[in-house]
């Protein structure tokens, strides 16, 4: 099993050689990982990755070799739902009539008491209908269904309305190694410039060079001056996961043109909407998480902070408490985007879904609304009208 292991990872282009794979035999032989996915994910990784840039390489090498492997854990629900139940065998066509006669519970406290009774009333598998926990209905609770408000068991987001998510979510981290396509990202990120010769490397100052030959009656007389450097700070908040997932290849772009252009830059991530935490690591997003406060009080108020996200998601998840799918949030999202909003100077929000979409989502346009209507799209010409605006 090591062994095929070993050769994916090579086939993911992560550089391993023999003699890690004999370290991590060695440490399995004295037991220092045994029985757990996590434990054993965590072991190959320090033993095999020896720079972490190539965190996510292993990472999908790792998820595509031992996929299957790791079972659904929810820690909000006591009630464990067979795997089974949830599997996808009915897909559910629903015509306009019939879908726009269904409705809402009302309240996302409404939803989750609900949800709670069903768990406890229901003894078997279901599939279709409109009210126990399956896949393909109109019920709110479930897989691969069309209530247009509802808490998603399983499986793909497809409408993007699910107020609670119950699954085991893993995002995978970006990559700032690609450079194919990051080129034009490049020169739209330098119109966010702040000049200030603090390089020790120096470089030739040809206007003085004139002057000073000129003056030298025509004999060559080269001045050096010290490069300038960019002192531009910028706080970089990257949406994952969900459905962001499409939008992966350009935030690594811009990802990867962001962290050669701006040498004073600190990243973040989060999913959907921002709350009480954000996070550096999505593979220890859990247990290594960062306070939203902390990220207000060490950073001054100079830094221009970007939010990379689609903002579409449940309303809730914008303006109520325990809105996010994923924990309780005993504060909204928009009180949380106030605070960011009134402590930085200049905050932007790069969208890369369509602009022609943002009318159709109720949450983009309250978002478009929390950061001053300053939200554009992730393009080229979005990326110069956002530098243009952080660089005033």
């Amino acid at each position: 099993m090591l062994i095929g292991f070993f050769e994916n990872l090579r086939r993911y282009r992560v550089p391993v050689t023999l003699r890690e794979l004999l370290d991590l035999c060695n440490a399995l032989h004295a037991h220092v990982a045994f029985g757990s996915v996590e434990d054993f994910y965590m072991l190959s990784r320090a033993v095999m990755v020896k720079d972490e840039k190539f965190y996510d390489r292993f990472d999908q090498a790792f998820a595509n070799y031992f996929e299957g492997l790791e079972a659904l854990e929810p820690d909000w629900l006591s009630k464990v739902i067979p795997d089974e139940w949830l599997r996808k065998e009915l897909e559910k066509n629903l015509s306009k009539e019939e879908f726009e006669k269904l409705q809402g519970l009302g309240s996302l406290e409404k939803i989750l008491e609900e949800l709670r009774k069903r768990l406890e009333e229901q003894e078997k598998r279901h599939q279709g209908g409109n009210k126990w926990v399956g896949t393909g209905g109109t019920s709110p609770f479930g897989g691969h269904g069309a209530n247009p408000e509802g808490v998603r068991m399983t499986g793909p987001s497809r409408n993007k309305k699910a107020v609670k998510v119950w699954e085991k979510r893993e995002f995978r981290n970006l990559d700032d190694s690609v450079e194919l396509g990051t080129r034009n990202i490049k020169l739209a990120l330098r119109r966010l410039r702040k000049f200030a010769r603090t390089s020790n490397q120096e470089e030739l100052d040809l206007d003085d060079t004139i002057r000073s030959t000129a003056a030298n009656a025509g004999l060559l007389d080269i001045k050096m001056r010290r490069e300038q450097e960019n002192r531009a700070k910028v706080l970089l908040f990257f949406d994952v996961g969900g459905s962001m997932d499409p939008f992966i290849k350009i935030c690594e772009e811009l990802f990867s043109a962001a962290r050669v252009e701006f040498k004073h830059m600190e990243y973040f991530y989060f999913h959907n909407f921002v709350y009480e935490y954000v996070w550096k690591d999505n593979r220890r997003r859990w247990d290594e998480k960062m306070s939203t406060w902390d990220v207000l009080h060490k950073y001054g108020s100079d830094y221009k902070v970007i939010f990379v996200g689609d903002a579409a998601m449940s309303p809730y998840e914008v303006n109520s408490v325990g809105g996010s799918v994923e924990h309780w949030n005993d504060e909204a999202g928009a009180v949380w985007f106030q605070r960011i909003m009134e402590t930085f100077e200049k905050v932007v929000w790069l969208n890369p879904e369509p602009e022609r979409a943002w009318q159709m989502t109720t949450s983009t346009q309250w978002i478009k609304q929390l950061v001053e209507h300053n939200m554009f799209s992730l393009t080229l010409e979005g990326l110069e009208k956002a530098m243009r605006h952080l660089s005033k």
